[in-house]
């Protein structure tokens, strides 16, 4: 059994359990899922749409309101980050099957 195969076989982590990991920390679930690149991107948007909305809003809005720009980019890496880690988890479910 070649090194290749190794890693073929190996068992992706249930996607639960990358979606606590992903509300919790953001861009844990990209690292989790092994695309860091993918959570600094994720990241940077989040500060810089965050950051956007916080100066254009009004002082008086609430606090998601003044952060909405950061908190919609968070709620997307959370979805990416479960449905990436649902996806590998069918596929090793799929192939263990046949």
């Amino acid at each position: 059994m070649g090194k290749r195969e190794a890693t073929r076989s190996r068992r992706p982590l249930h996607p639960y359990l990358v979606l606590v990991a992903a509300v919790l920390l953001p861009g844990a679930g990209q690292v989790i899922n092994r695309m860091p690149t993918r959570a600094l991107i994720m990241m940077f948007f989040m500060l810089s749409l965050g950051f956007v909305t916080m100066q254009l809003a009004a002082p008086e809005r609430s606090f998601a309101g003044r952060h909405a720009g950061g908190l919609f980019v968070y709620a997307i890496a959370v979805m990416d980050a479960y449905f990436i880690a649902r996806f590998r988890w069918e596929m090793f479910r799929n192939r263990a099957v046949a």
